[in-house]
């Protein structure tokens, strides 16, 4: 993929680059059956994912399109369990994916997915769990995300919905952002609209 290629497609819709900080990480680990391999589809190797599911002992693959690993084309040899935060513009297709691999996965996403039609599409064979939140996730900087998300999850947890309360001690924003800032800004390909580089 040229470097142009994958700007367009990085830049396609602003709000898909979103880094979950580490406190929104930690309540899903205790539902991770031990020995799994991890695969995070959309995470560098800076993600809090990566870095907080290897803490806990978990051997983690992770992936990036900043690395021409785009999610639709590209699958690691081995792997047991997805857990990533997706790009909200692609969903629907990042769903779809997932439960075509037949594997359990948890996804962070916005709650406000459940006035849509398609998680009834998705999920009317296929039992969708939730792991929810007490607390709103807040991804960027000073900014107060308008929404709730909780883990949408398929064959992975002991019920259908679980509540967890997070614990905000450490708000330290995710080290993913340092990779992100290495990527040119849209100004530096003649695009107007800045860099809003979801993880």
């Amino acid at each position: 993929m040229t470097m142009s290629n994958y700007i367009k497609i990085l830049f396609k819709n602003r709000s898909d680059e979103k880094y979950t900080p580490g406190y929104a990480v930690l309540p899903i680990i205790k539902y991770i059956p031990t020995g799994k391999i991890i695969w995070c589809p959309f995470d560098t190797e800076h993600s809090e994912f990566v870095i907080k599911l290897k803490e806990a002992g978990f051997v983690v693959e992770n992936s990036h399109i900043q690395n021409g690993q785009d999610f639709f084309e590209y699958e690691p040899p081995r792997w047991d369990i997805i857990i990533s935060n997706p790009p909200f513009s692609k969903k629907v297709e990042v769903f779809e994916r997932c439960l075509n691999f037949g594997k359990p996965f948890a996804l962070l996403m916005s709650n406000y997915w459940l006035n849509n039609s398609a998680p009834y599409r998705l999920f009317k064979d296929s039992e969708l769990q939730f792991l929810m939140f007490d607390k709103r996730i807040q991804f960027d900087r000073g900014k107060s995300v308008p929404f709730n998300c909780s883990y949408f999850c398929h064959a992975l947890l002991p019920k259908q919905v679980i509540f967890e309360a997070l614990d905000l001690k450490d708000k330290s924003l995710s080290r993913m952002y340092g990779d992100m800032e290495k990527i040119p800004s849209l100004e530096d390909y003649g695009v107007k609209g800045g860099r809003e580089v979801q993880s």
